[in-house]
């Protein structure tokens, strides 16, 4: 933790020496998800409901994927750019040091104007628990907590699995971003408005429903089943598979030679 919280000092200090550009691009990231936010509104504006869900329901699922996967990115954004660091050998220079090899990677690129996002996300949250106090109950509130760790816990395995294959590719694969942004875009809605095989990929494949659409039913109130208000915890059990194929990848790693 201190070898990391070096890095992290060192990647703030080093952003910060471009202050403009680093407000610049927080105010940008929190312009798009202001952006994605108004669309919500125009969509609620014209149909009302989404197949019985309300305004705020979407707004929960909304601020819970954008605050997970803001954070995520932030600080798993070395998995991200993965690819990089093995055409250009970095990742040889990683594998000789005395130290994990995942927490190099994680302190080699930590994104901060990410947090933007995650800022505008959560004030959509905070403005949420306002509006509708009946959510300011401990369970509700756990589950919402939950909710976010959850997502932030998924998001990180699916950028651990997205580097792993790159061992396989050696190029990143654009389709991974599918279970990255893609996800993030479909997550922001109730999971059962889209066809069944979706919300059944999603919870047994990638489990983003396990930390979004099943906990989402117990906060707003359509189950009071304990199950779903803790169901989050599970999404730690993904991160198992995605450590394995991690492992096989580093242990079919060849080095560039260069």
């Amino acid at each position: 933790m201190k070898l990391y919280l070096k890095y992290f000092c060192m990647q703030l200090k080093s952003m910060l020496e471009y202050k403009r550009t680093f407000f610049i691009r927080c105010f940008s990231q929190i312009a798009l998800s202001i952006f994605d936010a108004i669309s919500i509104i125009f969509l609620f504006d014209k149909f009302g409901s989404l197949k019985g869900y309300t305004f705020d329901n979407v707004l929960i699922c909304f601020s819970v994927s954008y605050v997970g996967f803001a954070i995520a990115e932030c600080f798993a954004r070395g998995f991200e750019d993965f690819d990089e660091l093995i055409s250009n050998g970095e990742f040889d220079r990683l594998l000789v040091r005395p130290r994990n090899v995942i927490l190099q990677i994680l302190g080699t690129k930590i994104e901060f104007s990410k947090f933007g996002r995650a800022m505008a996300a959560l004030i959509v949250f905070m403005c949420i628990l306002i509006y509708k106090p009946e959510l300011l109950v401990l369970s509700r509130i756990t589950t919402l907590i939950l909710m976010i760790l959850g997502t932030i816990i998924i998001y990180f395995g699916i950028f651990i699995l997205k580097a792993a294959i790159t061992f396989f590719t050696i190029q990143g694969l654009e389709i991974m971003n599918i279970f990255t942004y893609g996800a993030r875009d479909l997550t922001q809605y109730p999971l059962d408005i889209y066809k069944k095989w979706v919300k059944n990929f999603f919870t047994y494949i990638i489990p983003l429903a396990v930390v979004n659409y099943y906990p989402l039913l117990y906060v707003i109130g359509r189950t009071e089943n304990k199950i779903n208000a803790v169901i989050p915890g599970l999404s730690i059990l993904f991160l198992i598979p995605c450590y394995i194929i991690w492992k096989i990848g580093i242990k079919r790693y060849k080095s560039i030679g260069s």
